[in-house]
């Protein structure tokens, strides 16, 4: 018996070396831990179960049959964050780079179905290759297959993916159909053609950091997420991030204990809305005076930053919040703020997670590069996502909403639960210089002026939404926090459905 054991542990041994130790070496030199280190970081101590250990590919083209390594590529199993259940692969870039072959996606397609079985988010690591080129249409095949379970699993489990290393080709889809994506500054990479490819065909000439890096997805495309300096930031981010989702969507969010007062009061918002309606401030302040303990997890926090998108806690509880940010672009939406804020409100939705809209919008951004790139239908798709909606949804309009934006950010007309206003609110068709301009047109400076005046004195305040029952309360700035939190507590057994559909036609 101390045989056949001592020959299991040697046999373990070797699976653990994965491609050998002059790969890991490599693997460190380039700034970049191995595969199982960054399961050891990213789970909680000793609970990493590691399934598929010794799975071996199964190629036999171009003597492949005489390199077999055990775990072919990917490290899989299960393990916990904070004591919560989630499943991880991690690509092994020491063996065969990394690459994909049909052994290799069994192994991931065998996570992805676990996590299914038993409602558990999953954790993608990536860093490979692309396709083991030696064994074809299989190493596609293996792709597709992975690619289904993903599309199985959206809105079923969490699913996050960290791209810590080469990310090309096909490969690409997989963690452009999970929900959320990290990426590493300087050491990973995705993009559908390389720079040799691009210059072949273009004649465009550029480096890999610039088609796309971490940088480039975070700020550019919006691919990405958050861009983080190394892999231990990346995994550890991962980790704080898990803690926010619930594990799957027939859960419930999760609660952590907090300290943080239900009640507490903010006096400094109360100051916080300038005299002049056209400065701005900073939309920050208020989501993490709100919030417990002012934790707030922003996705995307480098693109389209005229609108604010994250993960916070009332109660001790997950909620979404979506906010106009009056520092850039004047909280103006655009296509850009459209899409970030349309997907996550879908996301929120998926999981049960009550979503807080902080409202300060002046409209749509004026343009022809905003309309002829399909402002229209881009914009819609945060109207549709809204309206779709049916988790708690609480309102807090603390400056301007004008147009369809005020339509659009979680209206009382869009299934809002609990819609407020601070009482420096401005609920309006537009502005009340472009209003009056338009009533009253042909009139004299002086006339216009005046009745501008007029015009913010009746309609620049929130009493007029607030006498047709669109706003539910004008409350003080200080007592916001106090507010949501009474109205999650009233909607936590909220019941609503959509009519029955096989999906909806949302305008992508």
């Amino acid at each position: 018996m101390s045989d056949i054991i001592a020959r299991l542990e040697a046999k373990r041994a070797e699976a653990m070396l994965g491609g050998g130790q002059k790969r890991i070496d490599s693997q460190h030199a380039k700034g970049k831990l191995t595969a199982r280190e960054r399961i050891h970081i990213l789970l909680d101590e000793d609970s990493f179960e590691e399934i598929d250990m010794y799975v071996e590919h199964n190629c036999v083209d171009f003597d492949m049959e005489k390199t077999r390594i055990a775990g072919d590529g990917v490290v899989t199993g299960s393990g916990t964050i904070n004591g919560r259940l989630v499943f991880v692969f991690s690509q092994d870039f020491t063996v065969f780079g990394g690459s994909l072959s049909e052994r290799h996606a069994e192994k991931i397609c065998k996570v992805l179905d676990n996590a299914m079985k038993v409602g558990a988010p999953v954790i993608g690591i990536n860093d490979s290759g692309g396709a083991r080129i030696q064994e074809g249409v299989a190493s596609l095949g293996g792709y597709a297959d992975v690619f289904q379970r993903n599309v199985l699993a959206s809105g079923v489990v969490p699913q996050l993916s960290l791209i810590m290393g080469p990310c090309a080709g096909g490969a690409v889809y997989s963690p452009a159909m999970t929900d959320f994506i990290f990426m590493v500054k300087d050491s990973s990479y995705m993009f559908v053609t390389g720079p040799d490819v691009v210059k072949t065909v273009t004649n465009e000439i550029v480096t890999q950091e610039e088609l796309g890096g971490a940088v480039t997805h975070t700020t550019k495309t919006s691919v990405a997420d958050v861009a983080y300096d190394n892999d231990i930031e990346a995994l550890l981010a991962a980790r704080d991030f898990i803690d926010f989702m619930p594990l799957s969507n027939r859960g419930e969010v999760p609660e952590r204990p907090t300290a943080d007062a239900w009640d507490r009061l903010e006096y400094s918002l109360d100051t916080l809305i300038p005299a002049n309606a056209n400065q701005p401030y900073d939309m920050h302040e208020v989501i993490r005076k709100m919030v417990d303990e002012g934790d707030f997890f922003e996705v995307q926090p480098a693109h389209a930053g005229n609108i604010i998108c994250g993960f916070g806690r009332m109660e001790g509880s997950t909620v979404g919040v979506v906010a106009n940010q009056p520092m850039v672009l004047a909280g103006c939406l655009d296509i850009n703020a459209s899409k970030k804020a349309a997907r996550f409100v879908r996301y929120c939705d998926a999981f049960n997670i009550p979503i807080v809209t902080l409202v300060d919008v002046p409209g749509f951004l004026p343009g022809t590069s905003q309309e002829h790139n399909g402002i229209i239908k881009h914009g819609a798709k945060l109207l549709f996502a809204y309206a779709e909606a049916t988790v708690p949804k609480i309102t807090i309009i603390t400056r301007k909403a004008y147009g369809g934006a005020y339509d659009v950010m979680a209206s009382k007309h869009l299934r809002g639960d609990l819609n407020y206003a601070w009482p420096t609110a401005e609920i309006a068709v537009m502005g009340a210089k472009g209003a009056v301009e338009i009533i009253f047109r042909g009139k004299t400076p002086e006339e216009i002026s005046e009745r501008t005046a007029e015009y913010e004195a009746r309609f620049a305040n929130p009493f007029i939404a607030a006498q047709k029952g669109f706003i539910d309360e004008v409350i003080l700035p200080h007592s916001t926090r106090r507010r949501v939190a009474l109205g999650l507590r009233k909607l936590r057994n909220k019941h609503l459905e959509n009519p029955w559909k096989k999906h909806d036609n949302i305008p992508l």
